[in-house]
């Protein structure tokens, strides 16, 4: 694990610096303690003729439910592999071992384009509606500055002046705009966002999975434990977890995202009651807005896709979720938006997305 974490720090996340003794024990923890020895669903490594490690791709064994029906689905979301020129098929390799194992399904949802050809290969499918990263611009001028912070540090000296003019230019009750957000009177009024707590995010997700063909089967357990690695994203900001509520008590969605005031909040989870996800939405955006957020960003879902068409959201691709499955029937499911993946039901909740380990 330890030449595992060395590839991790090299290829993903681009630094020459020693892989720390955090990122390996948290490494193990994910991979190796935390392994369902009943799935027979395990994390590979490639090895060189020397004995020295070239390549690993994580697989994180996840339960689910399809029309009544109980299967493992292998989550393989890092990836990481070395010697492209002189091994340029140990990626595949890789990736071919993994897909030949006993789970009914494969999926990632932080395929590159290099992964991405890798897996077309070998006759998965790229989900287009599950593969584009969403945008809502909050406050201009404040996001054009730290968006050009993160790469030019002098950048942070114009956030006081960015906030002036976002404050001069843009007032409460001004229209919707692709360059600006306000909190509008609408639908939304009827409900309220109230905290969560993660025995909350638990039970209202057996609610909110119930509509999908295929879905996680989510033991508390188990999501009180993904919950539980979600708790810290250094990188991203401070997590907020809201359940979306009738004025009646009624549950109709949740959403859980990471930001600090001044920064690009990250959302992981958005989920919604048929017909509710317009609301929802519209919840978080006014959450992220009244917390001081200049943008916030996540990954799309089909529902969630539709309901975001007139919002002035923008849409980009970063990465794709792709997958793979034998089976015709679950693949159908999977390419006509009747599953249930992204965010938890894939990599967004551990630490390797969003956090430090120094």
């Amino acid at each position: 694990m330890a030449a595992v974490a060395d590839l991790f720090q090299r290829l993903l996340r681009k630094t020459d610096m020693p892989a720390s003794a955090n990122l390996k024990a948290y490494l193990c923890t994910l991979f190796l303690d935390g392994a369902n020895r009943d799935a027979g669903l395990y994390s590979r490594v490639h090895v060189r003729a020397d004995g020295t490690v070239s390549g690993f791709l994580g697989v994180l064994p996840m339960e689910m439910e399809f029309e009544g029906r109980r299967l493992w689905a292998a989550n393989c979301g890092t990836f990481a592999c070395d010697d492209r020129d002189t091994d340029p098929f140990a990626g595949a390799r890789l990736l071919r071992d993994v897909l030949s194992g006993p789970q009914a399904l494969s999926f990632t949802e932080t395929s590159n384009d290099v992964s991405t050809e890798m897996w077309r290969t070998a006759r998965a499918h790229v989900l287009g509606p599950y593969s584009l990263d969403w945008l809502r611009i909050l406050k201009p001028s404040a996001f054009v500055v730290e968006a050009a912070s993160r790469r030019i540090a002098l950048a942070r000296l114009a956030k006081p002046a960015a906030r002036l003019a976002d404050r001069l230019l843009f007032r409460p009750g001004d229209k919707q705009a692709w360059s600006h957000y306000t909190s509008l009177a609408g639908k939304a009024d009827a409900f309220v966002a109230t905290p969560a707590t993660d025995d909350d995010v638990i039970d209202a997700c057996r609610q909110l999975l119930t509509p999908f063909a295929l879905r996680p089967l989510w033991e508390p357990p188990v999501l009180r434990d993904m919950l539980r690695h979600a708790a810290r994203k250094a990188h991203h900001g401070e997590r907020i977890c809201h359940l979306v509520k009738t004025r009646s008590g009624k549950v109709v969605g949740l959403y859980l995202y990471y930001g600090n005031p001044g920064g690009i909040g990250r959302t992981v989870q958005i989920m919604a009651a048929p017909g509710q996800e317009s609301i929802v939405i519209d919840c978080l955006l006014r959450s992220a807005h009244e917390r001081g957020l200049v943008a916030i960003r996540g990954q799309t879902q089909p529902a969630l896709l539709q309901a975001m068409i007139g919002k002035k959201i923008a849409f980009l691709h970063a990465s794709s979720t792709v997958v793979h499955s034998r089976d015709p029937a679950l693949v159908d499911a999977m390419t006509n938006g009747r599953a249930f993946l992204n965010g938890l039901a894939g990599e967004g909740w551990t630490r390797l997305i969003g956090d430090s380990f120094e």
